[in-house]
């Protein structure tokens, strides 16, 4: 699928409303008890950048970012100003946040990842679209270097360790990293009234997370 490597503007997505999404089938049986299923394996994401739009330059931008996407043909970068690093937004990112495999004298390809939650059901969520220069890598606590021990395709999230610098086995792979989220524009359509705009009306301006 078309995918441009290039991001929302950042100052617009900040004020934008969103999150995570899940598909659930809940049956309440007559009993009083529910039968439940989860049809999606990994959350989805959803906003709406309209909610950051504050000025009419702001919105010509989203309008020039918008044609030039083609709508909803061409995927780009978001950034979710709430969950884009390997650690908390506020924290400082380190090659311990998050262990991303382990080695086993072969394998010199990981892809990176971020766990949430540790005890009940831990959720393990593949980084397809890290910031390139972000990402810092450790085996088994030694920290590796970018472009001397291993690279980072920034494209795919995906870490390539050299030949010669392949983990050895047993040995535990950790990254941080920041990341942006794959999504495209849910809509072929911007409906903008500016004079609703001017009187304070917010433009919607919906984007979907897609999976790669």
């Amino acid at each position: 699928m078309s995918f441009h490597e290039i991001r929302f503007p950042t100052g617009i997505s900040r004020g934008a409303q969103g999150g995570p999404e899940r598909r659930t089938d809940v049956v309440v049986l007559g009993s009083g008890f529910e039968e439940r299923n989860t049809r999606w394996l990994a959350s989805r994401r959803s906003y709406d950048a309209g909610y950051g739009v504050r000025s009419l330059d702001a919105l010509h931008e989203v309008i020039a970012f918008f044609e030039e996407r083609r709508g909803r043909f061409h995927g780009f970068r978001w950034r979710d100003h709430t969950d884009w690093k390997s650690g908390a937004p506020g924290a400082q990112t380190t090659a311990f946040d998050q262990v991303i495999g382990e080695g086993d004298s072969s394998a010199r390809a990981f892809q990176l990842r971020k766990t949430y939650g540790a005890l009940h059901a831990p959720f393990v969520r593949d980084i397809a679209k890290p910031v390139a220069g972000s990402v810092k890598v450790a085996v088994n606590g030694a920290v590796r270097i970018e472009g001397t021990h291993f690279s980072v395709d920034a494209a795919t999230g995906m870490v390539l360790f050299g030949e010669e610098e392949t983990p050895a086995a047993d040995t535990v792979v950790t990254a941080g990293f920041e990341f942006d989220v794959p999504v495209r524009f849910d809509t072929d359509k911007l409906e903008i009234n500016l004079s609703g705009f001017q009187s304070g009306a917010i433009p919607r301006i919906p984007i979907v997370e897609i999976r790669l």
